[in-house]
Formats: C-alpha cells, structure tokens, sequence
C-alpha cells in the first residue's frame, strides 16, 4: 500500500509533490529546503541557519508519519556550494546523534539560487 503524507504544520509543497510517501514500512521525505513553517516562506541565512530549518522541516514530517530521526536510514544532502560541508555536517551531526544513517553528500545548483541546501531522506517505520 502507498500512502501520500501531509502532515500539519510543515512548509507547503512548492510544486506537484507529496512531503513525505509511506510504502510499506518505508518513510520517503522530499527534498526540504529552508522554509520557514511558521510563515511558509523561504528563511535565507548562512549554511548552519538552512541547515538547522531543513531538518527540523524533516523531524516535524517524520513525526506527521508517526517516526523520529531515530527512524531515518538513508540520507542525500544537496550543497550549492561544496566549501560549507563541514558547517553543514556540524548541524547534521547534532540533529542525528548517535543515530548516523547512510549518507550521500553532493554538491547542487538550485532553481531557487539563494538555497544553500537540500535534504531528503528515508525512513524505515513498520
């Protein structure tokens, strides 16, 4: 069974796309950018700044479908600039913990040129 998730108080979709798709015990999140969910418009900042609103768009879509950080086996992070890696990964490493899933790092031009990031990840929630 899939089941298409819009879970409350997240950014609105910017395009024809669900946040988040549950395929059997699967979780897959789309691509966040740093939006803010309180005024769903884009909150632009330096690495460490979009980084810290992407996650936390993805950790409330997570817990919409009923999983946690804890739960995420798979990331891919999207960079515009591959010189912020390690400013990025600092957050990362905090929102994650001990909870380290797999990873793919690229960088990324973004149709939305201010982003300096992206992230999308997979859940395993049965």
């Amino acid at each position: 069974m899939i089941e298409r998730i819009t879970p409350a108080g997240i950014p609105a979709p910017r395009g024809p796309y669900s946040p988040a798709v549950r395929a059997g015990g699967f979780i897959f999140v789309a691509g966040q950018g740093p939006v803010d969910p309180a005024t769903n418009q884009f909150s632009f900042g330096d690495i460490q700044h979009e980084t810290r609103i992407v996650l936390g768009n993805i950790r409330r879509i997570l817990e919409g479908c009923g999983a946690s950080v804890a739960d995420v086996v798979k990331c891919s992070v999207f960079l515009s600039n591959g010189a912020d890696f390690a400013a990025m990964n600092e957050v990362y490493a905090e929102f994650f913990g001990e909870h380290k899933p797999a990873r793919t790092t690229v960088e990324a031009q973004f149709a939305v040129k201010q982003m300096k990031v992206e992230i999308d990840c997979i859940a395993y929630k049965p």
